[in-house]
């Protein structure tokens, strides 16, 4: 009779839409609480993209970055900050929605350890959709050769509207879906494992999700820095020749000598960046989730 009633009870809360809405609500707000570390970083983030783009060397990029100011350091800064907004809310929100409909009763043919991944990966694809203008124009913003003819946000705004979608706020879009439904889907797939291995260890809840989510987000990162690579070259101009994402691959890995080495150049500083951000969005995320 026990059992029955917690069933029961269950099945009430994957109908209850105040539970779902708690997870966008949590979402969305420990992704604003991470925004702080989004903005510290941001010039660590900005160096990346200059060794993505010119391929340079981690000292070349920082002495480039050095000599163009502050100002333009944090140039291309508000669309990465609105879009962790926004991919928090979304990326939680939605993966907890779509998880609660897959556990249903009725669509139990799956295996629930592999549930959490299956709803990441569609949460992924509705995450690509949404976001991707605002990757682009973040790519075209941080592109110092883009300063002197599209100086400010509305120009870069105004230039891509102008454009035919998949040439505009859509450019690179495949690479991007692949990328945030793949990692989206490793990263809900191995959160909750990986957290119960490291609290076994002793340590305390947020601490276990905090390294959680750093390990997970830097196994993540790594594995996919080639499509950042590859949306980052794609997205960084407006206008000229259009090339596809096998063309703009052909030209990337020709560019990097087909060395698997350059290629990831500016890797370990992605790490860095995940350490930081995601490491601190899941363990607020998880506190939350823990208080209800």
């Amino acid at each position: 009779m026990a059992g029955s009633t917690d069933h029961k009870q269950d099945e009430e809360g994957l109908k209850d839409p105040m539970v779902g809405f708690r997870s966008y609500l949590h979402g969305g707000t420990s992704s604003l609480l991470s925004t702080l570390p989004t903005l510290i970083v941001f010039p660590v983030y900005k160096t990346v993209f200059r060794q993505q783009i010119n391929n340079t060397p981690l000292h070349q990029a920082v002495g480039q970055l050095y000599k163009e100011g502050p100002v333009k350091l944090f140039r291309g800064v508000v669309p990465p900050l609105l879009m962790r907004t926004l991919n928090g809310t979304l990326l939680f929100g939605l993966q907890d929605t779509l998880l609660r409909q897959l556990s249903l009763p009725s669509q139990n043919v799956i295996p629930n350890s592999a549930l959490p991944a299956l709803a990441g990966f569609g949460a992924g694809l509705v995450e690509a959709v949404v976001c991707t203008p605002f990757e682009r124009v973040q790519n075209v913003l941080q592109n110092s050769q883009n300063d002197r003819h599209l100086p400010t946000l509305k120009s870069v705004l105004v230039r891509l509207k102008a454009q035919r979608t998949a040439l505009g706020y859509y450019r690179a879009f495949l690479p991007i879906t692949a990328r945030n439904a793949l990692g989206s889907s490793l990263y809900f797939g191995l959160k909750g494992p990986v957290c119960a291995v490291v609290a076994g260890q002793g340590l305390s809840p947020v601490v276990s999700s905090f390294i959680s989510g750093t390990l997970t987000s830097m196994a993540i990162s790594l594995t996919l820095y080639p499509l950042s690579v590859l949306v980052a070259n794609m997205q960084a101009q407006v206008g000229g020749e259009a090339k596809g994402v096998m063309a703009s691959w052909r030209m990337l890995w020709k560019s990097r000598q087909r060395s698997v080495a350059l290629l990831y150049r500016g890797g370990s500083l992605v790490i860095l960046r995940s350490c930081i951000t995601w490491g601190i969005t899941t363990a607020i995320y998880d506190r939350q989730k823990r208080s209800g």
